[in-house]
């Protein structure tokens, strides 16, 4: 069994921590962006939810690797 990540997160690829990389960096252009006008609230849920998918993902597949690798045994 695979140790994880901190809180039970799961491992991600390189392909994951860049799309999650590219998201986050999203959401701070997003931030910097905000005029602070209309009650300084930006709408980011969408790409939090990008995020979280990608996590979810991810969280998938390892346990898909775990049933492959404790069938193999």
């Amino acid at each position: 069994m695979r140790a994880r990540g901190r809180q039970g997160e799961p491992r991600l690829t390189a392909g994951e921590k860049t799309k999650v990389a590219w998201y986050v960096a999203r959401m701070a252009k997003r931030g910097l962006a905000d005029d602070r006008v209309s009650g300084g609230r930006v709408h980011q849920r969408d790409l939090e939810r990008k995020v979280d998918q990608i996590i979810e993902q991810a969280r998938n597949r390892e346990e898909r690797e775990e049933q492959r690798d404790s069938k193999g045994r």
